[in-house]
């Protein structure tokens, strides 16, 4: 999938080795459809394992980064299972989604705009880094149609922001202003609306510009919220001998022995 093509429910373009995935159903403010979600795991697929992009943006087209599951255009994370059943939508295309984006070899930022809610929350949590205009807010109101929170929200805010305040999100449904947001921890940064994507891009860029051990960073980082410090120090260890032998890695001390910037280029 590239910019060249016809644009569906997912667009994507490429730019300073920054592959750049909009979600582009504005209509329902960019709800997750399974339609959206097939193409939105296709794009990331392609720029995460293929060798165009070296980072990733998500974002999305319109008012809405993205609204939530689609309940009433397919995909709804409420319907389809049996009673005592887990969800079929969450088992066979959520979750798939957001765990292949955990275990991503490369670095991906979100940059958020607008509506951000439900199972959009877990998506731009997934991220490693993420900023968001100051118009946008998240809400998590899954209280209000008698649901649960998933695509990994029940794990990740905890982790984010602590348990007091992720029960507040949770079980409230409460819309939290991106400024908050921010404050909170739950993001990088808050920006003015129309300082969104160079401020994503920004970010996106320096991780494009880094060494291949970027991706062992992050990938390092989001293990850890699972392991034991002992875990941790073994699994740094080998992380460290993967990225030894990265030719970043050759380039850098190179550059840090002869005094001038290193020229990586993620290999």
């Amino acid at each position: 999938m590239d910019g060249s093509q016809a644009p569906t429910k997912v667009k994507t373009s490429l730019e300073d080795g920054v592959g750049v995935i909009t979600l582009n159903d504005p209509g329902t403010l960019n709800a997750a459809g399974l339609e959206l979600m097939g193409e939105l795991t296709a794009a990331f697929e392609d720029f995460a394992y293929g060798d165009k992009a070296r980072a990733i943006i998500i974002t999305g087209e319109g008012r809405g980064f993205c609204s939530g599951a689609n309940l009433s255009g397919g995909g709804g994370t409420g319907r389809g299972s049996p009673a005592g059943k887990a969800n079929s939508s969450l088992i066979g295309t959520f979750n798939p989604f957001v765990s292949a984006v955990r275990k991503s070899p490369k670095p991906l930022v979100a940059a958020v705009n607008g509506v951000t809610a439900g199972v959009g929350v877990s998506i731009a949590l997934a991220a490693d880094l993420a900023v968001a205009a100051e118009s946008a807010y998240f809400l998590l109101a899954f209280r209000r149609i008698g649901l649960v929170p998933d695509g990994g929200a029940t794990w990740m805010l905890p982790r984010l922001v602590g348990k007091a305040r992720a029960m507040e999100l949770m079980l409230l449904g409460e819309k939290l202003p991106a400024k908050t947001a921010a404050e909170w921890g739950l993001i990088n940064r808050c920006v003015p609306d129309a300082e969104l994507k160079d401020a994503a891009m920004q970010y996106a860029r320096a991780l494009a510009d880094g060494p291949a051990s970027l991706g062992l960073t992050r990938n390092l980082v989001w293990d850890a919220l699972d392991s034991s410090f002992v875990e941790q120090l073994e699994a740094e260890a080998y992380g460290q001998g993967a990225a030894q032998l990265t030719a970043d890695a050759a380039e850098g001390v190179a550059a840090f022995v002869q005094k001038r910037p290193a020229k990586f280029t993620g290999r």
